[in-house]
């Protein structure tokens, strides 16, 4: 079989309609357009979009997105990055001081995801916060979260 031998399925591709051919073909006169109107004359189609002179959807929604300044500052710290600090105790300096977090962050949030080794202390502040389910895990390897 060659690409010039290869035809489409019987059936699969109909013929374009030919209307305008008398009465005797279902498809004469107005051609199933209908008497009069926009969408009986040539040219005569409405883009998808239209919505009848209502301010379009594309014009309505805003153009920008919204960029959190607070999501900016914030970080997500996994319990296997937490092992990664020197030492026993965890606060932010310390999540800077190993490298785990940048220098414009400002909040911590540690997560549930993967496991602590050893015993760390947590030191909780306004600006360093613990899941429910971290929490469990650094107090179920020994370590203790404090207020």
């Amino acid at each position: 079989m060659r690409l010039n031998n290869m035809s489409p399925g019987a059936g699969s591709k109909t013929g374009k309609r030919r209307v305008g051919r008398g009465p005797g073909s279902g498809w004469g006169k107005t051609c199933a357009r209908g008497q009069k109107g926009q969408k009986s004359r040539s040219g005569g189609s409405i883009h998808p979009r239209f919505e009848g002179g209502q301010l379009p959807l594309q014009m309505r929604v805003p153009k920008f997105g919204f960029r959190s300044r607070v999501g900016m500052s914030t970080a997500e710290v996994r319990l296997n990055e937490i092992g990664k600090v020197e030492g026993d105790v965890v606060d932010v300096a310390a999540l800077r001081a190993a490298n785990i977090i940048s220098g414009n962050v400002k909040r911590v949030r540690i997560i549930l995801s993967g496991a602590v080794e050893r015993a760390l202390t947590v030191k909780l502040g306004p600006t360093l916060g613990v899941t429910k389910g971290a929490r469990s895990a650094i107090e179920a390897a020994g370590g203790k979260v404090e207020d």
